[in-house]
């Protein structure tokens, strides 16, 4: 597929609009006037949301409404043997995938902040959306999930454009913004690279394309412009900290001053370095401390990032989108704060070359949970791998059970008693299939 970068167009078709991230750019589209329609495999709350916000779209496999648009958008996921793709071809139509989208689109506003890393991006973009608006800034938002408050996206202006910057499959080197933020450099995604220094060579290039850059103290890619960290060297860092549940208070220090008190509403001590490189990023761009101790503090969350999502058996039940080691180490440390019983863990793999990729630090992570069930591989792009397989993982996993039913999940949970916490980690669909089960 050859890719054409227009955005004078006026009718964009979106194959695969029912993504967070998608559907946000179908509507940051729509809301700059362009006419957008799409199509996605099923509906889901995405494709809701697009269709309350007048954006039609089809489930159908090969919609003829895609004659009559100017350009067809696609994601990465999409194959070169789509029906869409295929229609689009024969009738001539300019293609253009989503991260080259998205970088034409960063050229519409004055500056863009991207945010980058393997972990934290839509925490830390979510955070900054909410810091620009209590500041009154003129900002759009790209948001890969679906904040509390405002959604997937949120459009207040031109001034700023803020957005996650994805490393999958070099995405993030199609932009160059005039403010980068990395959270961190960790191993992902490396069927796309090869290897974990390749990876940071290209996290090196999206901090060079930057004007300037907010790193991760002592971080493999840190460019120096910028830093934020626990450690006492790091520009932006945190002192006086303390935690209530699982919840976290602090001073944000700048170059050893204080800036501003932060009480943080969302669960979890790796949420002080997504605040601090929020903070920071914000700073840099000119934003008031008090704004920013205000917004941050206020900050609710986004959606299945350690969150709450009923009961069962007694228990609470919390889902988080945790897919790699260290996420799942984090959110287990978290659940554990909070936990008085037993804490019961389902865990979902994402991808077979993740699990492949990672699997001794996938065993190490999970190898301290009592109770564990492994569900069968959310495969999402990609073919069956034995060597990742979910049933490789819970074979070497000597405390887990293995899951290829839905059945099998709900008689884990039974296991669980009043006072005891189920997690549910994950990023495919099994927090939707564990809300499923219990009501």
């Amino acid at each position: 597929m050859k890719d054409q970068i227009t955005l004078d167009a006026s009718k964009y078709y979106f194959v695969g609009i029912g993504g967070a991230s998608m559907s946000a750019l179908a509507k940051i589209l729509s809301a700059r006037g362009k006419s957008v329609r799409g199509s996605d495999v099923a509906e889901g709350e995405y494709t809701a949301s697009l269709t309350a916000a007048g954006i039609p779209v089809s489930t159908e496999r090969d919609d003829p409404a895609l004659d009559g648009c100017d350009v067809v958008v696609y994601t990465d996921a999409v194959r070169s043997d789509d029906a869409h793709i295929v229609r689009a071809v024969r009738a001539g139509k300019p293609l253009l995938s989503r991260g080259k989208l998205l970088a034409a689109l960063c050229g519409c506003y004055g500056r863009t902040i991207a945010v980058a890393g393997c972990h934290g991006k839509t925490t830390c973009t979510a955070m900054l959306a909410h810091i620009f608006h209590e500041a009154g800034r003129s900002f759009t938002a790209h948001i890969g999930g679906n904040d509390a408050v405002f959604g997937n996206c949120v459009a207040e202006g031109d001034d700023y454009f803020i957005t996650e910057a994805c490393e999958y499959k070099r995405n993030f080197l199609l932009l160059s913004p005039d403010v980068a933020v990395i959270l961190n450099s960790d191993a992902d995604h490396l069927e796309c690279y090869g290897g974990a220094s390749e990876l940071v060579a290209a996290y090196r290039r999206f901090a060079e394309s930057s004007s300037k850059c907010v790193c991760l103290f002592g971080d493999a890619c840190a460019r120096g412009d910028m830093t934020f960290g626990m450690e006492c060297g790091a520009d932006f860092t945190a002192s006086r900290i303390s935690c209530d549940g699982g919840k976290y208070s602090f001073d944000i220090l700048f170059c050893g001053r204080f800036l501003c008190s932060v009480s943080l509403s969302v669960y979890g001590r790796h949420n002080i370095l997504n605040a601090l490189a929020a903070a920071a990023a914000a700073h840099v761009s000119g934003v008031r401390p008090e704004h920013i101790a205000s917004a941050l503090s206020a900050f609710s969350g986004v959606e299945g990032r350690f969150q709450s999502i009923g009961g069962f058996n007694g228990c609470e039940v919390i889902a988080d989108y945790a897919h790699h080691p260290r996420e799942i180490s984090a959110a287990l440390h978290t659940a554990r704060l909070i936990t008085h019983g037993e804490l019961y863990v389902i865990f979902r793999p994402h991808t077979y070359s993740r699990t492949k990729n990672l699997f001794a630090d996938f065993v190490d992570v999970l190898g301290k949970c009592r109770h564990l069930l492994i569900y069968k591989t959310f495969a999402a792009r990609e073919y069956f791998d034995a060597d990742g397989s979910a049933l490789r993982l819970s074979q070497a996993l000597k405390n887990s059970r293995y899951a290829q039913s839905e059945r099998e999940i709900e008689y884990f949970m039974r296991g669980a008693r009043s006072g005891d916490k189920i997690l549910v980690l994950g990023a495919g669909d099994i927090s939707r299939i564990v809300k499923g089960l219990i009501g």
